[in-house]
């Protein structure tokens, strides 16, 4: 193989793993990093950080592999997703699942330096993961499956620093829900016309005009709970300053969606890393101060 080939390759795979478009990583991360420093009392282990940062890369990237082998008959017919490796034959299928378990492989080894409750919460994480492309299939709101996917960092975060998943894991699992549910709409949304026609399911299709307002719903009811966990473990005033931050960025975002144009939608998804930086920044400057 030519070094050229070879060079296209590897681009091909990393776009096939989303590497070039790191927003998912983030979305991903954020909850995962807010649960492992509220169950270290602001204090986790580096080598915690560590494997659950890889984690969280790896399985993203085997996520995306398996999204992609699943929707290969229809992300030729939509706009956003026609020039996927897998759609332009730059990936064959076998080789994107040889990829996808290379990784979850990877990621599995990092998880057995950890205790038996996190390797056991990891094979729902990983069902979860590679089951999420079908829901699309079948279920009307694919994007609540998938705060639980992209959440299940939690309760794991919590069971290695721990040793157990208390209930304050699971207040910020359904927050997680919420927040997926709100910005994986604003994603929905730039799609609903192309999801419509050729048959997939999709929470901006299933809300339809209502839309917008339960976008702004599924954000409060997420802040909501994250102070319910903040009152639970006793934080002080900086944490609730972030959430007042992030607060302060969904306000924004119903001005980029209330008139439903798709580019200004897909910058509302994006902004959603500073919503859950600003929470992070809380959690950290409240052990801090």
């Amino acid at each position: 193989m030519k070094k050229s080939e070879i060079i296209h390759k590897i681009n091909a795979y990393e776009r096939l793993m989303r590497l070039d478009k790191p927003i998912g990583i983030l979305l991903l991360l954020w909850p995962t990093l807010w649960a492992l420093f509220l169950a270290a009392d602001g204090h986790p282990h580096w080598i915690f950080v560590g494997i659950f940062s890889l984690g969280t890369i790896l399985m993203r990237s085997a996520g995306c592999v398996i999204n992609d082998v699943a929707d290969r008959n229809f992300d030729g017919h939509v706009t956003r997703t026609k020039a996927r490796p897998l759609v332009l034959g730059e990936v064959s299928v076998k080789e994107a699942l040889v990829l996808a378990a290379i990784l979850s492989l990877i990621a599995f080894c990092f998880v057995l330096a950890l205790n038996q409750l996190t390797i056991l919460l990891s094979i729902p994480a990983l069902f979860l993961a590679a089951s999420y492309p079908l829901t699309k299939r079948f279920f009307p709101l694919p994007q609540a499956y998938l705060g639980i996917a992209f959440g299940f960092g939690i309760p794991m975060a919590f069971a290695a620093v721990q040793g157990v998943v208390p209930v304050e894991a699971w207040l910020m699992l359904f927050a997680n829900v919420c927040w997926s549910l709100a910005y994986d709409t604003e994603y929905a949304m730039v799609d609903r016309k192309d999801d419509l026609r050729i048959g997939i399911r999709s929470s901006a299709i299933t809300f339809g005009r209502f839309d917008v307002v339960l976008i702004m719903c599924f954000y409060i009811l997420m802040l909501g709970l994250l102070v319910c966990v903040g009152h639970s473990l006793n934080l002080s005033w900086p944490y609730y300053a972030g959430l007042f931050c992030a607060f302060a960025v969904v306000l924004y975002h119903y001005q980029l969606i209330k008139n439903r144009d798709e580019t200004q939608c897909f910058k509302a998804f994006l902004h959603n890393n500073w919503l859950g930086a600003f929470i992070f920044a809380g959690i950290l400057m409240n052990y801090a101060l």
